[in-house]
């Protein structure tokens, strides 16, 4: 079923295309004119900056008014070129040329996006109705339209074909190669819209424009230098994580950290650039080249500059002797080619040892999602949530008072283990940034194991199952394998009372519901409405097993379970073991405080013994009475006793 898209401030593209053919004129867009309020908020433009237009040689077919025709001269004053296309050859990422404005992190991952055709597809849709048409002068309405993902939704930014071009008549910001072909030029200004102007993309995280080309899920990956370039093993290991991830088409950046940013180091790397990766190879070296010295496999990344040079002086570099003990057939039958202007090859270990950061988008194909908003009651996303007194900003878990007031999502662990990743991504400020503000909020989030058979909110905080990093980050990300149980992740800001739009995603290998808990009791079900209400709360911790059976009979299989009053639990079987590890935390809502607690540990006969009756062993917590026709012990532990008025 395809994604719904949403019209970015209420523009529709195919609208306002339809009343230009109409009216005989050019799109000019009045959200976005075509003034120094659409550059930049801080500094003045530059010298002899003006605004041209596309139309090129093509004019807009009569509708019977004099003014309706531009005219030659005007043709003239304001085209850019001649023969306008959008697409000159297809799409590729030698289209990219950075321009004047400090945003690589942008272009880096639009060359990213060049390379995978399905992705670019998404951000350019109907990209061959959009093309300057000759023959067709008269569709032409100088109206484009770009797609970004925003906090779980496809936006459709639409923008005129003005451009704003220096004094020498080249274009001022992102440009291709080709001079007559504009799709990096009018996608970086719908992009700029999206953001509120061009200066708002000076400076940013190439992590956020990945999620906002693609709706995947960047995860960033820090080198640590030294332990690379000491241990093989580790630097083997990363070579194959970035081999994997690349082969599922998912997009990588990388950059090199420092204090001074855009310093060009001695090997002609640039410090706090981002750059591309657009392939990752092992290579085996043919005989003639084994003779002449070196390993017999290399190890290789080719990067990309989205300035659109090759800067890198060291091994495997454009003039580099290493290339010249290889032929072209060599060159083509390794793989070892490079597509565009701005790429180049380097050896692995060389990347690991100049190269801090990556950052990796993966696009997943299995997601389960929820989205809220902390203090409003507008939703964007899967469902909507009516978010209640309780569910504010609490800050983080510093915050003991106020940490159990964020809201709270839940999900269940069927598996034995499973992998999974969360993702918290708050709303873009940079559109702010014209108004003084625009600083991305310090975000993170907890993930709590909780009671197997609990459905409301968490009262308290028993056992901490993993935590993010807070960061002032767009996102943040977690990944970690978690084992069988019941979760609650809870979203949250630093400090307790600062609100703001997020997205919470959890992704994995098997479906996991994903759910938000609102009530801070259960809610009864038809029958309970004739019984007393609950008055107390007890939790109880089934730890392990031990002894179970003599030591010179087979283990048996064992389960236990936990009854109170009408409700019981069940642990899943564990196959073989005199000392099973249960580790079953449960929680119930009692009505009747001074009836029994019994947890019951059963043993499964084997086949051989299917005539004999389950056995087991069986305590009841109150009186710590206990039958038993299984020998053994229990460990277990039960929480005090929680008046419901205290809550």
């Amino acid at each position: 079923m395809p994604e719904r898209v949403y019209d970015f401030q209420g523009q529709s593209f195919h609208k306002l295309r339809r009343a230009c053919l109409r009216r005989g004129a050019l799109f000019k867009d009045p959200l976005f004119p075509a003034t120094d309020q659409s550059l930049f908020y801080k500094r003045q433009p530059p010298p002899g900056l003006t605004w041209k237009r596309n139309c090129g040689h093509l004019k807009l077919a009569s509708s019977g008014k004099k003014n309706s025709l531009l005219t030659g001269r005007n043709l003239k004053q304001n085209r850019i070129c001649k023969d306008p296309r959008l697409f000159v050859d297809g799409i590729s990422t030698r289209d990219l040329h950075q321009g004047s404005l400090g945003n690589c992190w942008m272009v880096a991952a639009i060359s990213c996006l060049a390379s995978e055709p399905s992705l670019w597809k998404k951000v350019i849709p109907d990209h061959l109705n959009q093309e300057w048409n000759p023959k067709r002068p008269d569709l032409y309405a100088g109206i484009f339209h770009f797609r970004f993902w925003r906090l779980g939704r496809w936006m459709d930014v639409v923008v005129d074909d003005r451009l704003p071009v220096s004094e020498d008549g080249v274009l001022l910001f992102c440009r291709s190669a080709t001079p007559r072909e504009f799709w990096s030029a009018l996608l970086e200004k719908a992009y700029a819209k999206l953001n509120g102007c061009y200066e708002a993309l000076e400076g940013g995280n190439t992590a956020e424009a990945l999620i906002d080309f693609t709706g995947g899920v960047s995860e960033p990956l820090s080198l640590d230098r030294e332990a690379l370039r000491l241990h093989s093993d580790q630097r083997r290991a990363l070579f194959q994580t970035l081999t994997k991830v690349h082969e599922c088409k998912s997009l990588i950046t990388c950059s090199i950290r420092g204090e001074t940013v855009e310093s060009v180091l001695e090997c002609g790397l640039v410090r706090g650039h981002a750059y591309g990766i657009t392939a990752v190879r092992k290579v085996r070296l043919g005989e003639k080249v084994l003779k002449r010295g070196g390993t017999s496999r290399l190890f290789m990344v080719r990067m990309r500059n989205p300035w659109g040079t090759t800067d890198w002086t060291g091994a495997w570099s454009q003039r580099s002797e290493q290339w010249q003990q290889l032929s072209r057939a060599e060159r083509d039958k390794m793989g070892l080619v490079v597509r565009d202007v701005g790429e180049f090859w380097m050896d692995f270990e060389d990347f690991c040892q100049h190269f801090t950061d990556v950052v990796v988008c993966r696009l997943v194909e299995r997601t389960l999602k929820v989205t809220a908003e902390k203090g409003g009651g507008k939703v964007n996303g899967v469902w909507k949530v009516e978010l209640d007194k309780r569910s504010r900003c609490g800050g983080c878990i510093n915050h003991r008072d106020t940490f159990l007031h964020n809201p709270q999502f839940m999900f269940e662990v069927r598996a034995k283990e499973e992998e999974v990743l969360i993702c918290l991504q708050q709303e873009d400020r940079r559109m702010w940034r014209k108004n003084g503000k625009g600083e991305n909020l310090p975000i993170g989030f907890e993930v709590l194991k909780v009671e197997v058979n609990r459905c409301s909110r968490v009262q308290c905080v028993v056992e901490q199952a993993a935590s993010s990093i807070y960061m002032d980050s767009r996102s943040v990300t977690l990944r970690g394998t978690l084992t069988l149980g019941r979760y609650v992740v809870l979203p949250t800001t630093f400090l307790p009372g600062v609100t703001g739009c997020f997205l919470l995603r959890l992704f994995a290998h098997s479906r996991i519901r994903l759910r938000e808990l609102r009530e801070d009791l259960p809610s009864p079900s038809v029958l309970h409405c004739f019984l007393p209400q609950p008055t107390v709360v007890t939790t109880v911790y089934l730890h392990r097993g031990s002894g179970l059976n003599p030591p010179k009979q087979t283990a048996p299989d064992v389960y236990a379970v936990v009854r109170c009053e009408n409700d019981n639990v069940r642990t899943r079987v564990f196959k073989e073991s005199r000392n099973p590890e249960f580790n079953l935390r449960t929680i119930f809502y009692r009505r009747y405080p001074n009836t029994d607690i019994s947890v019951e540990v059963w043993h499964i006969p084997v086949p051989s013994h299917a005539a004999h009756k389950h056995t087991g062993l069986v305590m009841n917590l109150r009186g710590r009475r206990s039958r038993s026709g299984l020998r053994g012990c229990v460990y277990l532990e039960t929480s005090s006793s929680v008046c419901l008025t205290d809550l």
